[in-house]
């Protein structure tokens, strides 16, 4: 009766097999790797008859999607994203959406930028083939900054945005300011940071972090204009999503000078084309979407997705559903 595809996630279940045994009890499963840029009649062909999705950050579960796929009861994220899924068509469609709790991936994903920042702070990368080639003598060539009492500016001070900021603060003595529309400026005082505009933020940060949701109104909210604003010698880090910066915008910004470096665990494209100039040049540090990749995190990631899938099976409802509206659409639905 029930039919899980496991779409574009390669970790779901494979350093942790117990999640697969589970839901091996529930149905036929089956993995599918497709086109990061399928959607549409396309994807719905590719999953039909598969009523429980799991799902990555890719393809995209757009209208069209939904309008051909035949019966689907749950897509539930590996991931506290879900950008790439339609939620309002989904509701209408009667499918339940389902994501992570952002605190399970909170430390994985704010570690993951305090490492990249001092990696691209510290020249580390470059340092450490310089010394495999046996050049050590080099060492000159790789002075770098420190973290210490640097304005760092971050961008979305939700979950990890703010676990950034407690680390900066708390552990680097960086002064942090924070932009993010969806806080009052008197809760991210209560926070211990400081609130500032969008453009104050740009033109003080010597650091600006980026950790802001995707949507509508965040999509390219640092393009041409903004890096204008920003002081020249800027050190950037995003660990959100590709689409928050125009990405010819940052390569004509780091050639400029503006930007002195750069720390990116996601792109506009996943995978990006092999010729992207940000993956040639020396002062860029970019790293897979590894910002999950964290024994903790996969652990409590994938429970909560087979958490879900059974929750669905047995009619319970689900916890973190995105689209509740659904549930009016559901007669077996418990209150």
């Amino acid at each position: 009766m029930y039919k899980v595809a496991i779409v574009n996630s390669s970790s779901f279940g494979k350093y942790f097999p117990e999640h697969i045994e589970r839901l091996k009890k529930i149905g036929n499963i089956e993995r599918f790797t497709l086109p990061g840029n399928m959607h549409g009649k396309e994807l719905a062909e590719k999953l039909m008859g598969f009523n429980i999705i799991i799902a990555s950050v890719t393809p995209f579960y757009d209208r069209e999607f939904f309008e051909y796929k035949d019966e689907t009861l749950l897509i539930t994220r590996h991931g506290i994203g879900y950008n790439n899924i339609d939620i309002k068509t989904a509701t209408e469609k009667g499918v339940i959406v389902t994501k992570v709790p952002g605190v399970v991936e909170r430390e994985a994903v704010a570690e993951t930028a305090i490492a990249l920042l001092m990696a691209v702070m510290r020249k580390i990368r470059e340092a450490s083939l310089k010394a495999r080639e046996g050049k050590w003598e080099e060492r000159a060539n790789f002075i770098g900054w420190e973290i210490k009492d640097k304005t760092v500016g971050i961008i979305g001070y939700g979950n990890i945005g703010s676990r950034v900021g407690e680390i900066l603060k708390n552990g680097f003595n960086a002064k942090v300011i924070a932009y993010d529309p969806n806080i009052p400026d008197e809760k991210l005082k209560q926070m211990g940071v400081e609130p500032a505009s969008l453009e104050e933020l740009l033109s003080r940060s010597d650091i600006i972090s980026l950790n802001a949701s995707l949507n509508e109104k965040s999509r390219y909210m640092i393009s041409e204009k903004e890096f204008n604003m920003m002081k020249n010698g800027v050190i950037i880090v995003n660990t959100a999503r590709g689409e928050l910066m125009d990405e010819e915008a940052l390569i004509k910004a780091i050639k400029s000078g503006k930007v002195a470096g750069v720390g990116l665990d996601v792109m506009k494209d996943e995978p990006p084309d092999p010729q992207n100039p940000l993956l040639h040049m020396d002062n860029v540090l970019v790293t897979p979407h590894i910002s999950a990749y964290t024994y903790e995190c996969l652990k409590g990631m994938g429970d909560k997705v087979v958490s879900d899938v059974e929750k669905i099976v047995n009619k319970e409802i689900p916890d973190e559903i995105i689209n509740k509206d659904v549930l009016e659409k559901l007669p077996w639905r418990k209150i």
